[in-house]
This record gives C-alpha cells, sequence and structure tokens, in this order.
C-alpha cells in the first residue's frame, strides 16, 4: 500500500524538454508537496521497456552523491515508464548562454570541482558516465553541480569489454573514439571534462566540429597538432585515421586558442592534462580533483561526506558573473547607460 511508484503521487505540469526516448516535465511531488522532474518513457508494446532506460535507473539507485541527480522513485504503467528526480532549475548550457563570454573564473573552478567529485565517485565504482556535455549537467539556484542523463552510462566490468563509438555528443568525444577505437576506460570522460572545462573559461566550444567525425578531428589536430606513429604509437590502425583526409598541423598551446587560461592560475596545465590526445595519457578524475589548481579552495572540501554540497562549508558560495555585476552597476548608477 505504500503510495511511491503510483502515478497519483505526483501532479504533472509544464513540459520542461524532450529527448530522443523520453519527455520530462516539471511535477508536484503529493506525497511532500515538493517540486519534482518526471521523466516519463512511452512504452512501445512490440518493443518493449528502453534498454537505455533500464539501465539509467539500474545505475541511479546506486549512486548517492551530492553531485549526481537524486532517482526519486520509478512510475511503471501500462503506457509509460516514469523517473521521479529531485528538480534543478537549470543545466550548465543554459548557464552558458546567459552568461556569455566565459564564466567567473571562480564559479568556473566551483563547477569544475563538482563535475570532478561526481565523476570521480562515478568512476570509482567502474562507472562511465559516456555523454558528459553541458546540457547533461544540472545547476542548482546555489550553484550545486549534479550528473545526469545516465541512460548512455554503463558499468565497466571487464577492461576488454568493446562499446559503440557513436556515445559521445560530437563536441565532446575524445579523438580515440572519433577514430573509431571501442576499447576504452574513464579516459573516455576525462576528455569530455576538458571539453567543458576551456568552454566555462572561454564561453565557446573549444572543437565545434560542424559536419562529421573527420570535421571534429580536424578541428582538434588544428589546436592539438595531427598524430602520427612517432607521437601516438598504434594511432594509424584506428578504423577512421584517414592521413589523406586529415590536414597536418603542429601542436600549439591551448594559451594561444584561449587567452584567458594564462590569466588563471594553473589553469592552463590542468586543461592540458584533461586534453591529451592519447587516452591513457589523460589526467584522472582523483588527480584531477587533487591538481594546484584547486589550491585555494578551502581544504575541508576532501572531507566531506559524500552525500554533502560543498555549498555546506561557510563562506564557499558562486560569485556574481560579470554581466551581473554590469547589470547592478547600471542599475546604481543610471548615468553608466549613457557612456
Amino acid at each position: 500500500n505504500s503510495p511511491f511508484g503510483k502515478e497519483e503521487a505526483y501532479e504533472k505540469m509544464e513540459q520542461l524538454g524532450e529527448g530522443s526516448y523520453a519527455t520530462v516535465f516539471k511535477g508536484i511531488s503529493l506525497l511532500t508537496n515538493k517540486t519534482v522532474a518526471l521523466k516519463e518513457i512511452t512504452l512501445q508494446h512490440e518493443e518493449g521497456t528502453p534498454f537505455t532506460a533500464i539501465r539509467e535507473a539500474s545505475l541511479l539507485k546506486g549512486l548517492k552523491h551530492a553531485n549526481i541527480v537524486t532517482l526519486h522513485d520509478i512510475i511503471h504503467t501500462k503506457d509509460t515508464l516514469t523517473f521521479v528526480f529531485e528538480y534543478v532549475h537549470t543545466d550548465l548550457s543554459q548557464y552558458l548562454e546567459r552568461h556569455t563570454g566565459g564564466l567567473n573564473p571562480r564559479n568556473v573552478k566551483l563547477f569544475l570541482y563538482q563535475l570532478l567529485r561526481g565523476l570521480s565517485y562515478c568512476h570509482k565504482r567502474r562507472i562511465l558516465h559516456r555523454d558528459l556535455k553541458p546540457q547533461n549537467l544540472l545547476i542548482s539556484e546555489i550553484g550545486e553541480l549534479k550528473l545526469a542523463d545516465f541512460g548512455l552510462a554503463r558499468a565497466k566490468s571487464v577492461p576488454s569489454h568493446t562499446y559503440s563509438h557513436e556515445v559521445v555528443t560530437l563536441w565532446y568525444r575524445p579523438p580515440d573514439v572519433l577514430l573509431g577505437s571501442t576499447v576504452y576506460s574513464s579516459s573516455l570522460d576525462m576528455w569530455g571534462v576538458g571539453c567543458i572545462f576551456t568552454e566555462m573559461v572561454s564561453g565557446l566550444a573549444t572543437f565545434p566540429g560542424m559536419k562529421d567525425a573527420f570535421d571534429q578531428l580536424d578541428r582538434i589536430w588544428r589546436v592539438l597538432g595531427t598524430p602520427t606513429e612517432k607521437t601516438w604509437e598504434g594511432v594509424t590502425y584506428f578504423p577512421n585515421y584517414c592521413m589523406n583526409k586529415f590536414g597536418f598541423y603542429l601542436p600549439s598551446q591551448l594559451s594561444l586558442v584561449i587567452p584567458k587560461l594564462v590569466h588563471i592560475p594553473h589553469a592552463e596545465h590542468l586543461a592540458q592534462g584533461l586534453l591529451q590526445l592519447q587516452p591513457l595519457n589523460r589526467i584522472s578524475a582523483e588527480e584531477a580533483i587533487r591538481h594546484q589548481y584547486f589550491v585555494d579552495l578551502p581544504e575541508q572540501i576532501y572531507e566531506l561526506p559524500d552525500v554533502a554540497s560543498i555549498f555546506n562549508i561557510p563562506g564557499l558560495r558562486l560569485a556574481p558573473e560579470m554581466d551581473e555585476l554590469l547589470r547592478t552597476h547600471i542599475r546604481t548608477n543610471p548615468n553608466a547607460k549613457k557612456v
């Protein structure tokens, strides 16, 4: 007789978004009177429950962390499967759209730390997210970042398992996967972290491919250099390695492409550690979280329980973004509009 798992325990409100296999609605839990997100999957009777949904549910039920979205309930009816998630009001993609030109360096650091913290928790449990992108990173009103959309995630138990290389949205997909590799580990996610980190700093996608995997690789080679057997042993054996389709570029410093990195202590070094062409050379989430870049954060941030928010630490909060400071300046100085 538990009220959980029942459709009548929730009131559906406006639609928030639509994906390839689910529609997300804002809702109210009539059990707790709290706002929730209802991820509704329409079941095709001849096809059964989508495997991605089963995978997402089974993984999220076992993940309890402040930087991973909480799955509260699952409702299964004849026609739909609905996941009841905690409601988080925006995501990093929308946040970046609202605050153009790159984020406040302090906020970049706090968002990145939380991303690495949630990812480290997953990787220690041998779970890869496989679809890291700003749209899948939820941001609460106080600035908590939460990993979401584990539809493509999977537990990796045996290193020799192979997976589809069509797994990460093109701009955040690592070169080894773009080249056709199907053998990978947590390094797959770390490339995505590097792309997200540098995008938060600059306000622009770092490798915005426009067409296909070859165009995406060309964007990467233009910055990090075209790999050869001399610089990446075995690279020419990947299925999509095609020298006559690639331009030949020498590697350049990341700060030449993203000048703002120069002005943030240790940021370029961390970005380089994440954006390594060879997966084995990429820094891990656990290593990244201890990088010098984070040296000015309070020491107790490393002692928090998994379920505790970093914003439980006194004095730790998001800083105003530049456009917010500008709006405040104009409100308090009306003549500033004329300048």
